[in-house]
């Protein structure tokens, strides 16, 4: 989609036209949509922009192809403008097949990535870091791309709002961070939410500001067509507030208690349609607004004529499906740790691919809190960044990198430090290709590391896992060997689909032997470590090398253990799980993790429902108390799974 730059607007008749016919689509859009909810045509939540037009319009005047748009729970228009068709948004927001988003994603979470459109958002404030994702994909493509985050006034008290400015600032990313301030956040006017402006604000960031009148797409335009000409020239990014007006309410339903009526009267006689109207002929625009009505005409009536998506279709587009990969053979190499593995794991992927880059907390000049990526910064420029301390951002910027092409690795410096940041992995990452309706791929790595056992503490001791497999759209892998890290981290990152690869600090000095040249090993796929016929004892992590001690300790007494390693957790290897089950008919599962609502009772499940009649005893499970990691060593032993209750159980469950 192409425009003319808006510095000729004033005086080009043409595209004043263009202008208005788009505010006037957006419009008839929004008006038709809010009639059609009231008669339960629309299934969801609804929040329109009437009134809202001119910042749309104008604020995409400049863009192009090149360009990125991220929206919020209120961006029909800003679709629209971007060049969405309406008749598929329709249809997606009647939840049919033939909608933008295949009936996936609904008026909240409307987008089309293919046209650099990066999706409306449930979530106040959720698309600024994906923004800055889409931002640092432009910036290392050297194309001129630029960014437009919409975002309302509400989302300033979001602490994703400051983290992702902050990190614009820092990185100095073309993007435009647009605040659309219809002066209110849901119910709440503005000015009982902030204290400080958003000029102060953009002062302390040390980043541009501009003013503009939201209601005037020509001046709209006018502003954001200079701010994109100095991006696209090599800019850093710039905060615009553009004050408009809302005529319906939050939410269609909206009772609308908290505003008095003769405010909306007085913002109406500020119509931003009427205002650019005044400067057309009057037959002109009547032609135009006789075309429109005849395109929403035509939308509806094919949206509706639509089909609902067939059942059978829920699964699709929940993840990519991945190409098999062949278990490779045993390493036999020199002797290498585990922290060699994942440093080369990611030099080696640095060096094939020029879409792979690295970011996260002092990952960059200070080589990482363990070492791990020291050198890669000076080796690959611009390619390895260091990222304030702001988690939200970093996994936001994964995010909106992996949606605009790029395959970032991302890090969380500690597992534990998963809620500050789990939006983003929870509603963005492992959603967006399911709510887009298979229209993204998320090519994104986090990685990130945890270990109990040297007094870390509650806030850095946590093996989180199981919160993350119960995420549909996450993979989640946790290796146990110097070789499985190596060659997961690379499937990880060659993988089309967000991949949370989990490291254990106490494992980064185990050494084994070195994989051989092209090593991959395959996501879902769990290993056996030892072979046996009397029980199955399944863990994963640090606590492998535990349970194989245990046992060639307990063949010493005449019971064969089956040492299953499950590498990967979500997708889990159930198969293979079960396999072994109707060789050896227990199964005992041990795991770092707190015992309750882990992967162990997950394993039991699906040995009571599919493995049931191969079962000679009770499925036992091995876990860390319910209780948060303690401090003092004493306690701590007692917290953890240790090798006497592992064997413990596995006496148990073969002898009763």
């Amino acid at each position: 989609m192409t425009s003319t730059q808006a510095s000729d607007v004033g005086a080009d008749v043409a595209a004043q036209t263009e202008m208005y016919r788009r505010m006037r689509l957006i419009r008839q859009f929004e008006d038709r949509a809010s009639r059609l909810y009231r008669v339960n045509q629309i299934p969801g939540f609804l929040h329109l922009s009437i009134g809202q037009e001119a910042t749309a319009v104008g604020a995409c005047w400049p863009l192009d192809d090149r360009d990125v748009v991220t929206s919020t729970h209120r961006g029909h228009g800003h679709c629209i403008a971007k060049g969405l068709d309406v008749t598929g948004m329709f249809a997606e927001l009647m939840g049919r097949s033939t909608g933008t988003c295949r009936g996936r994603g609904g008026s909240m979470h409307i987008a089309d990535p293919r046209k650099g459109i990066f999706g409306a958002n449930g979530i106040v404030a959720a698309g600024l870091p994906i923004a800055t994702g889409a931002a640092t994909a432009a910036q290392l493509r050297s194309r001129g791309g630029v960014v437009v985050a919409f975002f309302g006034d509400g989302a300033v008290a979001q602490g994703m709002f400051h983290e992702a400015v902050n990190l614009a600032a820092v990185w100095r990313l073309p993007i435009i961070f647009f605040c659309e301030n219809n002066h209110y956040a849901e119910f709440s006017a503005a000015k009982d939410q902030h204290r400080a402006t958003l000029a102060d604000r953009a002062r302390g960031y040390g980043i541009d500001f501009a003013h503009v009148d939201g209601n005037d797409v020509l001046a709209v335009a006018d502003t954001v067509s200079g701010l994109v000409r100095d991006l696209r020239a090599g800019g850093g990014p710039v905060l615009v507030e553009a004050e408009t007006y809302r005529w319906h309410g939050h939410y269609e339903g909206d009772p609308e208690r908290y505003r008095e009526p003769a405010e909306l009267t007085e913002w109406k006689m500020r119509d931003p349609l009427t205002v650019l109207a005044a400067r057309l002929a009057p037959d002109r625009v009547a032609e135009i607004d006789r075309e429109v009505d005849a395109v929403i005409d035509a939308a509806v009536e094919q949206a509706q004529a639509a089909d609902e998506p067939e059942p059978e279709t829920l699964h699709h587009f929940v993840g990519v499906p991945r190409e098999p990969v062949p278990e490779p053979p045993e390493p036999d190499g020199e002797v290498f740790r585990t922290m060699d593995a994942v440093r080369e794991a990611l030099e080696h992927e640095l060096a094939a691919d020029e879409d792979v880059f690295l970011a996260g907390i002092d990952v960059g000049a200070g080589g990482n809190v363990f070492g791990l990526t020291r050198g890669l910064a000076e080796a690959y420029p611009g390619r390895v960044r260091d990222t304030p301390i702001s988690e939200s951002a970093i996994i936001g910027a994964g995010v909106g990198s992996a949606m605009a092409g790029l395959r970032p690795v991302v890090e969380l410096m500690y597992f534990d430090f998963l809620g500050v940041c789990l939006d983003q992995l929870m509603n963005q990452a492992a959603k967006l290709r399911f709510m887009t309706g298979g229209a993204v791929s998320m090519p994104l790595v986090v990685r990130t590391q945890f270990g109990a056992g040297k007094s870390s503490g509650s806030q850095h001791s946590q093996s989180l896992e199981a919160l993350l497999a119960h995420i549909p759209g996450l993979t989640v892998v946790m290796p146990s060997t110097p070789a499985d890290t190596y060659g997961l981290l690379r499937a990880a990152i060659r993988d089309p689909n967000p991949v949370v690869f989990v490291e254990n600090r106490l494992l980064y000095g185990r050494k084994g032997p070195r994989p051989r040249p092209g090593h991959l090993v395959p996501l879902g796929k769990a290993a056996i470590r030892r072979e046996g016929t009397d029980v199955t004892l399944v863990s994963y992590s640090k606590l492998v090398h535990e349970c194989t001690a245990v046992a060639e300790q307990l063949a010493q007494d005449g019971i064969s253990v089956e040492v299953i390693d499950l590498r990967t957790i979500a997708p889990l290897d159930t198969e293979t799980v079960l396999r072994s089950l109707a060789k050896t008919g227990r199964l005992v599962v041990a795991h770092q993790a707190v015992e309750a609502f882990g992967v162990g009772a997950e394993l039991a499940a699906v040995a009571a429902e599919h493995g049931f009649w191969t079962l000679d005893a009770p499925v036992l499970r091995v876990g860390a108390a319910h209780t948060p990691a303690p401090y003092a060593p004493s306690l701590e032993r007692e917290w953890l799974p240790d090798q006497e209750r592992i064997a413990a159980a596995v006496r148990k469950s073969v002898l009763g």
